[in-house]
């Protein structure tokens, strides 16, 4: 695992006390976004299809950390949006360590060589870095070439300064397991403490929708990738469980309030992923008031093929507390890459009714844009 120690012991630490005290529904990772904007616009992205008025607002430091102390979740992670360009990320990612708690910065790095002098080295902090592959690969998922270089450029930068780094790389349509294989023996090679990957979730108002993975074909190309990663010494930062849901041995349900999402809008109903289902003006509005149970695989549509680690990793932490036993072994054999796999969860959502229509791209979220600013 590429999780340190003290880390592991923190979080472990704190799951406990919430188990101790009977809460069922905790955080477990704070997803703070201060902002949408971004300086790339990739194809598989549904968090950038805003008005320009909502791309220019921010989260200020203040409401920032206001958000830390109400959710009290022990690990924040800043997406966006791209982070770097909120001037007071430096303010906001310093309130964080110096409450305590472990935060992650994801970037997309090209930004952060002319910021990175502004930030310290710490055991707090992590830069989690997109990189979605090898050079072609991810150069095609952001739009852009030549941003593969420029990120090692970073990612070797920040290394030896000292910072902590990870990668976060997104598996979309026409993956194929011996590239990921080589990308996962470079990024160990590079140094990095580990990889957070999942497959790509179908933002309705992305640019395409003909790159994100089905439900089966994301286990199967997992289940491929692992049985390649034998011996490689790959290094995750995800729990051993959640490596193993991917790889389809594990039948999970979601659990979205591990991950809950503060923005410009308020506390996103019901997680990071679903932009159109409202919002809760306080973290203890979103736990109360939003029905749970509306939502994850088989109970929603939006959920059908989700299986990012945003709304599972939590599941399979839990799994990990309550059957530390089966946790250890995955962790020492690795997923298992063949056999059956576990059975999904059953649709218990109606069909839509025929000839339903898409909402318009961008309508609910200029009204519900419109109605913050008023």
């Amino acid at each position: 695992m590429g999780v340190p120690l003290i880390q592991q012991y923190r979080v472990g630490r704190y799951i406990l006390a919430q188990k101790l005290r009977g809460v069922h529904r905790y955080p477990l990772v704070l997803m703070l976004e201060p902002l949408f904007q971004c300086n790339l616009a990739c194809a598989g992205c549904g968090k950038i299809d805003y008005p320009e008025p909502i791309l220019r607002k921010r989260l200020s430091v203040e409401e920032c950390l206001a958000a830390v102390d109400e959710c009290g979740a022990p690990i924040v992670s800043i997406p966006g949006g791209e982070p770097l360009i909120h001037k007071g990320i430096t303010q906001i990612v310093e309130g964080i360590i110096a409450r305590k708690k472990f935060v992650y910065l994801c970037t997309n790095a090209l930004l952060l060589k002319q910021r990175i002098d502004e930030f310290t080295p710490s055991p707090y902090l992590t830069f989690s870095i997109h990189l979605d592959g090898n050079r072609d690969r991810h150069d095609a998922s952001v739009c852009r070439d030549g941003v593969f270089d420029k990120v090692i450029e970073v990612v070797t930068l920040a290394l030896d300064k000292g910072f902590r780094v990870t990668l976060n790389c997104t598996l979309f349509q026409g993956e194929s397991a011996d590239e990921i294989a080589e990308f996962l023996d470079y990024a160990r090679d590079l140094g990095v403490e580990g990889v957070t990957i999942s497959p790509g979730y179908s933002y309705e108002h992305a640019p395409q929708q003909d790159v994100f993975l089905q439900r089966a074909g994301s286990k199967q190309l997992f289940r491929d990738i692992f049985e390649r990663g034998k011996g490689r010494r790959w290094r995750f930062n995800q729990s051993a469980l959640f490596l193993d849901f991917l790889a389809g041995n594990q039948t999970y349900e979601c659990t979205p309030w591990g991950n809950p999402t503060r923005n410009i809008f308020g506390w996103q109903k019901p997680c990071y992923l679903l932009v159109d289902e409202g919002y809760a003006s306080s973290f203890k509005e979103l736990i109360e008031n939003t029905d749970w149970e509306r939502y994850g695989t088989g109970r929603h549509p939006k959920c059908a093929n989700c299986m990012v680690h945003c709304g599972y990793e939590p599941t399979a932490v839990n799994d990990t507390f309550a059957h530390p036993l089966k946790a250890l072994k995955v962790f020492l054999r690795g997923p298992r890459t063949e056999g059956p796999m576990a059975p999904e969860l059953p649709v218990t959502y109606p069909d839509p009714p025929p000839g339903a229509a898409a909402r318009p791209a961008g309508e609910e979220t200029e009204q519900v844009g419109a109605e913050r600013a008023a």
